[in-house]
């Protein structure tokens, strides 16, 4: 499923974001910023020790991500060239500001591939998996933060989510057209 917004395709996949060819992909970091589990872990076994240690040198400079924040590495071995790392809330039930955070981690990551001078950038669903966020509402938040990025910014050729499973796909489609609708 595909739109455009500006000039630019927001594009829904379903895949393994660790074999997209686009510029940078976006990690679902820890604010340790040393590879995990799910995405994270797929990202830096797949990247290669590289990533890692460019991880480890941004915590040498600035300690750990914060959540909503976003770092930047190299891609390491994987077809990307970068890799955005940005750091989800954990849900607790909506009570901690989970919304805005992440709100946030995706805002900050178009900013900082907009920066980077980036065209491409595919996306997971952020916080979805250990971290708990419901997904129907994770899409929405990051589909709405996507669109109205690009619609004030412009900037991109590409931005798209790379959903895992037929689930987390079918969640996105719904959460697009229901976001598109708005517009």
């Amino acid at each position: 499923m595909k739109v455009n917004v500006n000039e630019t395709i927001l594009r829904l996949v379903q895949g393994d974001i660790t074999q997209q060819e686009t510029t940078a992909i976006v990690n679902a970091a820890n604010s340790g910023l040393l590879g995990g589990g799910g995405v994270d872990g797929a990202i830096h076994r797949a990247g290669g020790p590289q990533i890692l240690k460019e991880c480890k040198d941004i915590r040498a400079r600035q300690g750990k991500c914060p959540t909503g924040e976003a770092v930047i590495t190299t891609g390491g071995n994987l077809k990307a060239d970068y890799v955005i790392h940005t750091v989800g809330p954990v849900w607790f039930g909506g009570t901690n500001n989970e919304e805005e955070l992440l709100h946030n981690a995706y805002q900050n990551s178009l900013k900082l591939a907009q920066k980077k001078g980036i065209k491409s950038v595919s996306f997971p669903s952020i916080s979805t998996g250990a971290y708990r966020f419901p997904i129907e509402r994770a899409a929405r938040i990051a589909l709405s933060t996507v669109k109205e990025f690009i619609n004030i910014n412009g900037g991109f050729e590409v931005v798209q989510f790379v959903l895992f499973s037929q689930g987390d796909l079918k969640q996105y489609e719904n959460a697009l057209q229901e976001v598109d609708s708005f517009n």
